[in-house]
Parts: structure tokens; sequence; C-alpha cells
């Protein structure tokens, strides 16, 4: 017979008391209970990657404890009525197969959302990963320190070179200046016959002195001239070579990239000015078209998407101020952590143009107030269907821009290995969010049998 696991009371009565102290979350949720099936009100806390429930709000001691490490909080698609128990319902699930899985309900919408995103950032493989991005960062900011210090010893040594040269030129200076003093010296202690001597001589020498003169000035013109040719080939020479040339791509696909970027922002202000906002106004009227879940179900997080991206554009226009020197790679290293909200976004896409059609299907006063937004000018043709695919395509869209930036950057170029970590993570997550619509889709599916079933 196999011995139950031991655990201290006392430490869990304990970390129940940091809980109801120090929760991430705390609130009313409703649990199915797994013996009876019945919905039992409770109070529940989260605290760290422990999700206490109590029977009440004023109880000290827990009624149950779920370990929340490794599972996996999403939203359960229920269908439309007026039954409030399948109404914001989550669940809480697990991977490794024989675990219990939690079934909640919360009271709204907005505090559904709010207990699955911080039941999926409760984790310590989340501290963990921020941990590993931090470290990067820590790495590419010493990588740059390094660089700079690299071009200040390069420019130490130029200085050293430059500061030898004056001294050289200082010292034949010096030298001629020598010379042409006991020149001076030993004219004055010639006797008066030879100067009577070198003035006839200079009166001769004047013809040739003046021809001296030209031939050094047309000296001087063909010294410049050769040089001035010598640095032009120089120059041509780079201009042609392959690491110029890939340069020049490099620096195009960055112009072409913030174009993007500033044209999807455009796209996002749209969608959340022309018609998020301007639906919730109307959800809030006496006669509202639409509810205030449905709006939500709809938009789900595009405000926040619009503002992360606005943040990143910012930041692209700041390094175009500072070409030809284009550094990218800590501008990714700061996006990739927030690019996790897309997951739920995806996730929900589907969903989301399922309540818009059956919004306009119900509702000619909505259908009508849509046609009105599509309508404006900003939207230039464009439905409201047609603003809702664009973050879908943005993360592969990331991800071909990147594959084209490595292929024109050297291997040895200070940001290679954070442009190639921003890479992978965004494959990494562009694997998970489509197992995760696929999942999604196959669930859908199934209930969707089940109702017509039933």
């Amino acid at each position: 017979m196999q011995k139950a696991i031991r655990f201290s009371e006392g430490q869990l009565l304990s970390l129940s008391a940091c809980a109801r102290a120090d929760a991430t979350l705390a609130g009313f949720l409703y649990k199915r209970s797994s013996d009876t099936g019945k919905w039992q009100q409770r109070w529940f806390a989260l605290y760290q990657n422990f999700l206490f429930y109590f029977e009440n709000d004023t109880a000290m001691r827990p009624s149950g404890l779920a370990l929340i490490e490794g599972c996996q909080c999403e939203r359960v698609i229920s269908t439309k009525g007026k039954d409030n128990e399948k109404q914001h319902l989550f669940s809480i699930s697990y991977k490794q197969e024989g675990q219990r899985q939690y079934y909640l309900r919360a009271e709204t919408e907005p505090d559904r959302e709010s207990w699955v995103m911080a039941i999926n950032r409760a984790s310590y493989q989340v501290l963990s990963q921020q941990r590993e991005e931090l470290e990067q960062k820590y790495l590419h900011l010493l990588q740059i320190v390094e660089s700079e210090k690299t071009a200040k010893w390069q420019l130490m040594q130029q200085c050293e070179e430059q500061s030898l040269e004056i001294r050289r030129f200082k010292r034949e200076l010096i030298a001629l200046r020598k010379e042409q003093q006991s020149a001076e010296g030993s004219t004055e202690e010639e006797s008066d016959d030879i100067k009577k001597i070198k003035k006839e001589s200079d009166d001769q020498g004047q013809g040739s002195g003046r021809f001296t003169q030209d031939v050094c000035k047309v000296q001087s013109f063909l010294r410049g001239w050769l040089c001035r040719r010598r640095w032009k080939s120089i120059v041509q020479d780079y201009i042609r070579s392959p690491h110029a040339e890939s340069m020049r791509k490099r620096n195009q696909i960055v112009f072409t990239m913030v174009e993007c970027e500033e044209e999807y922002v455009t796209q996002l202000s749209t969608l959340v000015t022309c018609f998020l906002r301007p639906l919730k106004m109307s959800a809030s009227s006496k006669k509202p078209p639409i509810t205030h879940e449905d709006v939500n179900s709809i938009f789900l997080n595009s405000e926040t998407i619009m503002f992360l991206h606005q943040i990143f554009y910012q930041g692209l226009r700041a390094r175009m101020e500072s070409w030809p020197t284009l550094v990218l790679g800590d501008l990714f290293d700061m996006l990739l952590p927030m690019l996790s909200i897309y997951q739920e976004y995806v996730r929900n896409h589907h969903y989301s143009l399922q309540v818009l059609a059956e919004c306009k299907h119900q509702s000619n006063v909505f259908n009508n107030l849509l046609k009105q937004y599509e309508a404006k000018p900003i939207c230039e043709g464009r439905t409201l269907e047609t603003f809702l695919t664009y973050p879908m395509h943005q993360i592969p869209r990331y991800i071909i821009t990147l594959n084209e930036l490595l292929a024109h950057t050297p291997h040895d170029h200070v940001e290679r290995k954070s442009l190639e970590f921003a890479q992978t993570k965004l494959e990494e997550l562009s694997r998970v969010m489509q197992d995760e619509v696929s999942e999604t889709e196959n669930i859908r599916k199934s209930l969707s049998i089940e109702r017509m079933i039933n």
C-alpha cells in the first residue's frame, strides 16, 4: 500500500495568511464541485503559484489549494443565453493525465480576463524566462561596451600617431630655422668682395629663382591631384565591395520595416478610434445596439497592442536619427517579452469574428452603425473584419524581416547574436500560437457537434 504524501499544515496556513495579506489577485469566484457538479461561491486569493480558496472573505482557514505551476488557464466558450451558470467561464487544466481540472466562473467578463491573465503569468517558468531575457540584454550591453572600448582604443592610437607626426614636424621646423640662422650669420661674416660677387650672381639668378618657384607649384599641384585620385579610387572600390552592397541592402530593409511599422500603427489606431471607442460609448447608451461583453469579445486586447507598437515605432524613429549606425537588437529585446499578448488575440480571433457576425445578424441597428463607421474616409473602404485580421500577420512579418536582416548582417556584427535570439523567440512564439489556434478550433468544433447532438 502506497503511503500518503506528508505535508506541513502549519506552513500551508502561513502561506494562506500571506496570500490574504499580499495576494496578486483576490475576489469572489464560483467553483464547480468535482463531487456534485454544483456551483459554489468561494473567495479566491492568488499568491505566487498557489491559488487558495476560502469559504468567504473573512475565513482564515482555506478550504482548498491549487498548485498552478505548469497549468494552462483559458476561457471556456459558452453558448449565449440567460443562464448565468454558462457565462464568463474559464478552466485550469494540466498537461499530465489524471490531474484534476478546475472550472471557475466570474461575475463579469473583465473579471474573467483579469483572472486568466494573472494565473497564466503566475509561474516560476515565466520568471525564469524573464531572467534569461534580462541576461541576454546584459550580454548585449556588454558587447556594446566592448565595441565602444575598441573604438576608443583605435581613436587613441590614431591620436598618438598624429602627435608623433606633429613632434617630427616640429623637430624638422626647428632644424630648418637653425640652418637658416647659421646661413644668415655666415653671410654677415663674408667679405665685401664676396658680397659683390653674390649681388652680381643674385641679379643673374632672379630668373632661375622664378622658374624654380613655378616648378614647385606644378609639383604641389601634381601631388594633390595624385592624392585625390587615390582617395577617389579607394572610395569607389569600397562602394563596389560586397560589404558595402550588403550594408546598403540592410539599411533598405530597415527603412522598409519602419514604413511597415508606421502603416501598422496607423491601422491599429484606426481600429481603436473609429470602431472600438465609439462602440464602447454606444454600449453605454440607454438602448445599446451591442453589449460591453460583445465589444470585449470582438476587440479583445487590440488597444493594448496599439500602445505597444506605438512605443516600438517611436524607438525605430529615434534609431533612424542616428543613421547610418543602426542598432536594433535592444529594441527587439524590449519587444519580445510583450508579444505574448498576441497569443490571446490569435487564440480567440475566430471567436471574435463569430461574435461580430452574430451581432450583425441579430441587430439591424448595429449593422447600420457599423456601415456608418466603415464609410469614414480614414477606413479607405475597408471593413471591420479586415482591421481585426491585421494583427494576425504581424508576427510572421517580423520573422521574415529578421531573416532578411540576418542575411545581410556580418557574422562579427555587434548585434548578430541579439537578432538571432529575437528570430528564435519569434519562431517559437509563432509555433505556440499555431498549436493553440489548432487546439482551440478543435475544441470549438467538438462543442458545436455536441450542441447539434443535444
